[in-house]
């Protein structure tokens, strides 16, 4: 056992750990990690096709994605990445709006996706819509991310899949 109160190198230099070795520091008290260091990742995705004629938000409950951040003070970035597809089976427009939410409160800026028909036959659009966010939720508490989505034009709007990263920063 060796016991330090400080461990310093010369300017330049880097502390290295032996190769096979590791460097345990969560069991052994807490570690500050510089301003900017992920802490933590968690992934959800899902395939589960979701069709919707509401104009208010329809939550796509399938990619929900829980953290619960170490800090107060850190930030998480959400990147969300979806299949949209809005349709219309008889005229030339079709239109719906995606939003990042946190709980129940909408925390991203709306995106608007559409697809238009010049022939006026109907429109079947299908594409990656993403949104990113920096959020800064000031909790330490379990913590929920969705996507939502609404109608605004067509027969309706839906969500093919959907995948949301969280990426808890310092």
């Amino acid at each position: 056992t060796l016991e330090l109160k400080e461990l310093s190198h010369p300017a330049g230099e880097v502390i290295k750990i032996a190769a096979g070795k590791t460097l345990d520091l969560k069991t052994q008290g807490s570690v500050t990690m510089p301003t900017g260091s992920v802490l933590q990742v968690v992934h959800a995705t899902s395939t589960t096709e979701v069709a919707s004629t509401s104009t208010a938000y329809v939550h796509y409950s399938s990619s929900d994605a829980t953290i619960t951040p170490t800090s107060t003070s850190s930030k998480i970035l959400v990147l969300m990445e979806s299949n949209s597809a809005p349709y219309n089976d008889s005229s030339n427009d079709a239109k719906q709006y995606e939003q990042i939410f946190r709980g129940s409160t909408g925390i991203s800026k709306e995106l608007e996706i559409r697809g238009y028909d010049y022939g006026g036959s109907g429109s079947n659009v299908a594409g990656s819509a993403v949104i990113n966010h920096l959020d800064s939720p000031n909790t330490t508490s379990s913590t929920t991310y969705s996507l939502r989505f609404r109608f605004v034009a067509g027969t309706n709007a839906r969500i093919k899949s959907c995948s949301i990263t969280l990426m808890e920063i310092q």
